[in-house]
């Protein structure tokens, strides 16, 4: 089989590589010429475990191909996969969807013959009728089906997640349609994966669904853990008790300075648009993201209350940038917020990322960037910990007190545990439980 991924972002590259190593012949396609050059260069525009490997392994065998030439990836191809980004539109918090429609009209331009055109990016409900009619209009005698398989890809772990994953959601009422599907995803099939054929519509919000339901997992534990400083309780023994039951589970209880990324953020307001549109709205959701907007906000007054209520003139130290750890992704990272509060304050922020500075420069510009997390330190009157990177948990807690003027550690991942922090003779804050 041959497919088209329209689009080399992170949905696409990653898909595209997985596909590929599955045995199929995939061409990637980005109007970005220094992009595709760099992708024939063996260089990969994101950070993503394994996924260099991957590319290089599967180009090498002569599966995987990268080029500008949009006409030429379509023709003769089996399946067509839009893969292309779609923001919140500035001003009204809808997705935009003008990639997505541009590309259905370049793909109506360069089909030869009957393909699957597959929109993998996160769309609203009605999009993919929306390919559809563009497709149409252009190519009236053209055989072709429109189906939707959204992405349920984790940042950091995208490649086991595609290779394994917990469901294939496939929207599409056209048998022709469903057998490309099933034969695109017959590995997958033969491991016992479940596969979901869905309508169109139902496909495009199981991803709103669930990437909204995830969200609000994440802003419940969070106003959990506020409760908990107020009464004296441990968020994280809540988590646990909570989340040993079947019918809440475990994952994604853990406490922090609020959700971040490429797809909660935009996915939770293009849901809540979507639905005020048809006149059903979210409430829930609505909170959900008034809740998390206003705590990175709060997380800001965290630190600040940690300094004795001032930070006029000091040096605060931070460790991690990204939204998640194995990732140099910025996008809507609470850092982003964070970080102009505490400078608004006064504060001289100093800040390290094993992958996520180079974009963070563009969007923090008075940081200091650090070598290592120890430079980060040295001289500044308290070290926050922003995100979990593995590299961060094992600190060396001796080194650090030497290096600090202050021994004050804001740590809003709860990497370390109060007791430890204590017997180490810092001053210790942290998300949910008693400080030390």
């Amino acid at each position: 089989m041959r497919i088209a991924m329209i689009g080399t972002g992170y949905v696409g590259l990653v898909s595209g590589a997985c596909f590929s190593e599955f045995g199929i012949d995939v061409v990637c396609v980005d109007r970005d010429a220094g992009k595709i050059a760099r992708l024939k260069n063996g260089e990969i525009p994101i950070f993503e475990p394994g996924l260099d490997e991957l590319v290089k392994n599967n180009a090498e065998a002569g599966r995987l191909t990268f080029t500008t030439d949009l006409h030429s990836a379509v023709a003769g191809a089996d399946a067509v996969f839009i893969a292309v980004g779609t923001p919140s539109r500035r001003g009204d918090g809808h997705a935009d969807l003008s990639y997505v429609y541009g590309a259905a009209g370049d793909i109506a331009g360069a089909l030869t013959g009957y393909a699957v055109i597959v929109t993998k990016s996160t769309v609203p409900v009605g999009t993919g009728r929306e390919v559809e009619r563009i497709i149409k209009a252009a190519r009236p005698d053209l055989e072709f089906d429109v189906a939707s398989n959204p992405e349920f890809l984790r940042e950091g772990s995208a490649i086991n997640d595609f290779m394994r994953p917990d469901r294939i959601v496939i929207g599409t009422e056209s048998e022709r349609a469903q057998k490309v599907m099933r034969q695109l995803y017959r590995v997958l099939y033969l491991i016992e994966t479940p596969i979901l054929f869905t309508s169109l519509e139902t496909s495009e919000l199981i991803k709103y669904a669930a990437n909204t339901f995830l969200a609000a997992k994440i802003t419940f534990i969070n106003e959990i853990a506020d409760l908990c400083e107020k009464v004296g309780a441990d968020v994280h023994d809540v988590s646990r008790g909570i989340g040993l039951d079947g019918r809440i589970g475990k994952k994604f209880l853990h406490p922090g300075p609020g959700y971040g990324g490429s797809c909660f953020p935009k996915d939770t307001l293009a849901l809540v648009k979507t639905a005020q549109d048809y006149g059903a709205p979210l409430r829930i959701i609505e909170t959900v993201v008034a809740v998390n907007e206003k705590r990175k906000r709060q997380m800001a007054d965290k630190i600040i209350a940690a300094c004795g209520g001032s930070v006029q003139g000091k040096s605060i130290a931070v460790l991690g940038l990204t939204f998640k750890p194995n990732t140099d992704d910025m996008r809507d990272s609470p850092s982003l917020a964070i970080i102009p509060e505490l400078e608004k304050a006064g504060a001289v922020v100093r800040a390290y990322d094993p992958e996520g500075m180079d974009e963070a420069k563009h969007m923090l510009p008075k940081v200091t960037y650090c070598a290592d997390a120890y430079e980060t330190m040295k001289g500044a009157d308290a070290l926050v910990v922003l995100t979990e990177w593995n590299a961060f948990r094992t600190l060396d807690l001796k080194r650090t007190k030497e290096l600090l003027k202050t021994p004050i550690i804001v740590d809003l991942r709860n990497v370390y545990t109060p007791a430890d922090m204590k017997a180490a003779g810092f001053s210790y804050t942290c998300v949910g439980r008693p400080t030390a």
